[in-house]
């Protein structure tokens, strides 16, 4: 099957199967205004967050290994989940003497049970996902994203709704998702052939663990970039503004939900396919960066209404400040978008200390700004932070990246979408007479620049498709 072809294939199964649990991020947050306080809500995320740090440092993010290594063909691929499962189970184990310190901290007190149920539910999903996706079974893993957005739903409305659990409903909801969706994959794709505790090839597992080790602190430099602020935000200025950013968080997950669907299938055919790499590279760079540009500019022009059907049943009234918040985390969002593309390169050469090493001056920088800023700016100041840091990111791995795939990269129109994108952040932050339609004026200009060359991609692939 022909490369672009066959991305685009796995681009739609995903899609099918990532499509309900990524929107229901977007659609649960009305739902969500209205059963819990921003302070709540505020309270809730951080639990959840701190479970997400605490994953890669436990499972020595070793599922980073089954992605790369699952899609080798010379390495056997019981070898493979057996090694992600032993060090899952084992770091899990070694996890627990630090249950005593984790109920220390005070933001999240009383909660670390449901911190732990979290990281192994988590984990084992994860691990699982992963491996049916590199092995082929794409159908399986679209069946279980829309498994998983049912059960995630009902379990919401059961806890939430019904049994009125506040934050321990919030998140034990993900919880059983994922151990559900965790069982279902096991069963499903007959996992247990593949699992052995004896025999396991002692080369393979130090590989992995020697490529994904390096990953944690990119992670976990991720893992700051993405959400420091929340815990800045939530030591300087409350809970409740902490709640506020994360409602704000939710409409640039709509450039997510797009990118997404693309990614999954990319990470596949990034490391498969071999011929002409950099032209390969380089035109779906291109579509890609031109879909994201264009998918921000609109979500920034549509921010306010989108907000409004947020928080338009909420039972707080400090939700209605939080779209003020948006422009700036919608640029940061479609920014890490790109940095992930690039990333896909180091993926391929296996050079993961360099994708540590960018992400490390990412982090700094944006923990460093959130600290400076979050004091005179409140949110707009985290939020502001998160861009920088991401645009810095992009910039050093699209300088770094060259010597190993020279991406033709047109510079001038990535400064002048950034450049429109600033714009309408701006005007949608101070509201000057006629900012919305400059607004509207801003994003078809941003619709013209990127509209053409990707039609233009489009149809060649139509036309390339027609051939097969």
């Amino acid at each position: 099957m022909d490369k672009y072809k066959k991305l685009l294939s796995n681009t739609l199964i995903f899609a099918i199967g990532t499509f309900g649990s990524k929107l229901l991020v977007f659609f649960l947050t009305p739902f969500y205004t209205s059963v819990l306080t921003s302070e709540e809500l505020g309270v809730g995320d951080l639990v959840t967050q701190t479970a997400n740090l605490i994953i890669p440092l436990m499972s020595l993010g070793i599922v980073n290994g089954i992605i790369r290594f699952g899609l080798d063909r010379a390495v056997r691929k019981d070898d493979v989940l057996s090694t992600g499962l032993i060090v899952i189970l084992g770091g899990y184990l070694l996890l627990w003497p630090f249950y005593p310190l984790l109920a220390q901290i005070s933001v999240i007190a009383g909660y670390s049970w449901l911190i732990y149920l979290f990281v192994i539910a988590s984990a084992m999903r994860s691990l699982f996902s992963q491996f049916v996706r590199v092995r082929g079974y794409t159908k399986l893993y679209a069946l279980d994203g829309i498994i998983s957005t049912a059960t995630t739903i009902l379990f919401n409305i059961i806890f939430l709704k019904a049994l009125s659990l506040s934050v321990t409903g919030f998140v034990l909801a993900t919880i059983c998702s994922d151990a559900l969706s965790a069982l279902f994959l096991f069963c499903a794709a007959e996992l247990k052939r593949y699992i052995k505790f004896q025999g396991i090839r002692r080369q393979t597992a130090l590989e992995m663990i020697r490529y994904s080790a390096p990953l944690i602190p990119n992670m976990l430099f991720w893992w700051i970039t993405n959400s420091s602020d929340k815990f800045v935000v939530g030591y300087m200025i409350g809970a409740s503004a902490s709640g506020l950013i994360n409602v704000a968080y939710k409409i640039p997950m709509i450039i997510n939900l797009v990118a997404t669907f693309f990614l999954d299938a990319w990470q596949m055919s990034a490391v498969t396919e071999e011929k002409d790499r950099e032209r390969f590279f380089t035109k779906v760079f291109k579509s890609y960066g031109a879909v994201v540009f264009m998918a921000a500019s609109g979500i920034i022009l549509c921010s306010p209404l989108i907000m409004r059907f947020f928080v338009g049943f909420s039972k707080d009234p400090q939700y209605g400040l939080a779209w003020k918040y948006v422009p700036f985390l919608v640029m940061g969002t479609a920014f890490s978008c790109l940095v992930t593309f690039l990333g896909s390169i180091y993926t391929v050469e296996k050079k993961s200390m360099l994708s540590m090493g960018t992400m490390a001056v990412g982090a700094a920088v944006n923990l460093a700004m959130n600290l400076a800023l979050t004091p005179f700016f409140g949110v707009q100041g985290a939020a502001f932070a998160t861009f920088f840091s991401y645009g810095l990111v992009f910039i050093l791995r699209a300088v770094n990246t060259r010597q190993y795939i020279r991406l033709g990269m047109d510079v001038g129109k990535v400064l002048v979408n950034t450049s429109i994108l600033a714009g309408q952040s701006l005007l949608l932050i101070y509201e000057p007479p006629y900012w919305w339609a400059w607004e509207i004026a801003l994003t078809a200009l941003m619709l013209l620049i990127n509209g053409k060359g990707l039609v233009i991609s489009v149809q060649r692939l139509l036309r390339r498709k027609r051939q097969f």
